[in-house]
């Protein structure tokens, strides 16, 4: 089942739980249909690859996915929670709970 995300690729999140508490990134990839993310230096695993011929095997280090309920929208440092509203044109837009502020989208 896909559920309307409230966070967008290139949002700064905060993760809430898990062993990267705390940490904080930016949304890489997304992936609604699992309900989970890529965040940039969060999350990382060791995969072992084969070598080709396009490049050399080894022990590689990339984030992994993580699911959408263990992380937050980060304001100041801070986990808050995202709301919609209609701004005075008449768009939705998002909404920071805690400040009120308007969260302009990253293109």
């Amino acid at each position: 089942m896909i559920v309307k995300q409230k966070l967008r690729k290139g949002d700064t999140v905060i993760v809430i739980t898990g062993k990267d508490k705390g940490k904080t990134g930016e949304i890489f990839k997304m992936f609604p249909a699992e309900g989970k993310v890529i965040i940039s230096g969060v999350n990382m695993v060791k995969k072992h690859k084969k070598p080709s011929k396009d490049s050399a095997g080894g022990i590689v280090e990339m984030e992994s996915k993580m699911r959408i309920s263990k992380i937050a929208y980060c304001e100041d440092g801070k986990a808050t929670k995202v709301a919609f509203k209609v701004d005075e044109t008449g768009n939705k837009v998002r909404v920071a709970k805690k400040t009120g502020n308007v969260i302009v989208d990253k293109k």
